[in-house]
């Protein structure tokens, strides 16, 4: 059962007395972890309590420190720390202990891993299965793995559209979490506004467990092809375009989020899936999922690379009123569904009599719904050797209808300074990618099994958050550290 839950009013009263007791002798020894300190102390973990509860027996021997636990893992991870290191570092360091919230006899090992059990439940115990052999043929340079099933995202779309989910996904209960307890309070403090431009990217994310198992069977050549146990059943090979190789474990596909005012990346989904699922894949799922955990948000934009580029996106996209803005495909940039009415070049630009691009007009919304194409020498926009096609003021005017290729003619038009700015947000994903991997050292940190990955990348987008916040509240004066614990010496 659900042992004691400190509330986090009585957390920082707690917090706020005992460090201000060691300020008065070493303050030194808060200020070397200020930043830790201050992300965790804003937290409140108030909510969490209804979200686990059901994970616990009615009876039995109560779970002690559950909250207490999770902080700890936030503040392991903001110090990139390995789980085995990180109890040995907080059980002789009392300043930690306090800001973690313990009191008394700390958790062992097995305390936290149990609750990342509870929390993500999926059979990680070794296994013994056919070994998997590294492939060979390389794909090349920006190339991904081709999806094995053609044809899957159009299949994938129609059930979405049925309303069909994923529900008894293993991690769905550490991304509502994530949502509730991090995206939420940044929303609040306005730090993600109420309609978003949301990135969507995928990221390799090796495995520290052993690609070649432990032999099972008494052959006497350790190349032999019998089956082995695998310490990470869920990992496999999967294709790295950016680095050009193979890597053993799983793919992450995060949806990010830039705030121009602030300047911040912020992740608002995180996913771990198959390493030899295409991102095309990723992307209708994850978009599916991420409307879900977040009803109330509106979504404006989708910014995607070309591995998205596929009708079948576009006509979800398009039936949830979603501005696609994807980069085509250059492997497959003449494939388009449009019926030639006039010349267009590959980014559906029309090309006027004279063979000079036209000027975007606008967009005529309503029932209409048609981008409005106009002269550019009536538009103060002349090419070279433009003398105009048409003799009335206004000057020639073409339209274009998003119906007749969603791909081809998105609402906003490819290649317009609109469309141009708003793929620029989606390096925001990538800086956010970045961040989890190596700022906060999820790449490296040898952790095997597809749960434990995931919490700890969940800890790494809390951290990201919680900078964010943390920085939110000493901009407008809500928060001062030294204050709050009473130190004399500037921070």
């Amino acid at each position: 059962m659900l042992g004691t839950w400190t509330s986090h009013e009585d957390y920082q009263q707690f917090v706020t007395s005992e460090l201000s007791a060691v300020a008065k002798f070493n303050p030194y020894a808060i200020l070397e972890y200020r930043g830790p300190i201050a992300k965790v102390f804003i937290l409140n973990l108030d909510s969490l309590k209804k979200l686990v509860a059901p994970l616990y027996s009615v009876a039995g021997r109560p779970s002690k420190n559950q909250s207490e636990i999770f902080r700890s893992l936030i503040l392991m991870v903001c110090l990139g720390l390995p789980l085995d290191k990180w109890v040995v570092k907080l059980s002789n360091n009392p300043v930690l202990q306090i800001t973690c919230g313990f009191r008394g006899k700390l958790p062992g090992v097995a305390s936290y891993y149990d609750f990342i059990n509870r929390i993500i439940k999926l059979d990680e115990r070794p296994r013994i299965k056919p070994k998997e052999r590294k492939p060979r043929k390389k794909i090349g340079k920006n190339k991904k793995l081709p999806p094995k099933h053609p044809g899957i995202v159009k299949k994938l779309v129609n059930e979405i559209l049925k309303d069909r989910r994923l529900s008894c996904r293993p991690e769905r209960l550490l991304q509502e979490i994530f949502a509730e307890l991090a995206v939420k309070p940044s929303f609040e403090l306005g730090l993600i506004p109420q309609s978003v431009s949301i990135s969507g990217d995928g990221t390799c994310i090796k495995t520290g467990a052993s690609q070649y198992g432990v032999k099972a069977c008494k052959c006497k050549d350790f190349h032999c092809d019998c089956p082995r146990r695998f310490s990470d059943p869920n990992a496999n090979w999967g294709w790295d375009s950016h680095n050009e190789l193979y890597f053993y474990g799983y793919m992450g596909y995060f949806i990010s989020t830039y705030n121009k005012a602030e300047k911040l990346d912020l992740p608002l989904y995180l996913r771990l899936v198959d390493a030899k699922r295409h991102d095309s894949i990723s992307a209708v799922v994850a978009l599916a999922e991420f409307r879900d955990l977040y009803p109330n948000l509106k979504i404006e934009n989708f910014i995607s690379d070309s591995a998205s580029d596929n009708y079948a996106t576009y006509e979800l996209l398009d039936e949830w009123n979603i501005n696609a803005v994807i980069a085509l495909n250059h492997t497959n940039k003449d494939n388009f569904k449009y019926s030639e009415r006039f010349t267009v070049n590959e980014n559906g630009v029309p090309i006027c009599p004279g063979g000079h691009k036209m000027v975007y007009g606008g967009f005529c919304g309503s029932d209409r719904c048609r981008l409005k194409w106009r002269c550019p020498k009536v538009c103060g926009k002349p090419s070279e050797n433009c003398v105009g096609c048409s003799d009335t003021p206004y000057g020639r005017t073409a339209y274009t209808k998003p119906k007749w290729d969603l791909r081809l003619f998105t609402r906003i038009p490819r290649g317009s300074e609109r469309w141009k700015s708003v793929m620029k947000e989606r390096t925001a994903a990538e800086r956010v990618n970045n961040r989890i991997l190596n700022h906060y050292g999820v790449e490296n940190s040898c952790t095997k099994g597809k749960k434990r990955i995931s919490f700890l990348t969940t800890m790494a987008g809390f951290n990201i958050h919680l900078d964010a916040q943390l920085a939110k509240l000493k901009s407008t004066g809500c928060f001062d550290f030294c204050a709050t614990f009473g130190l004399k010496v500037a921070a």
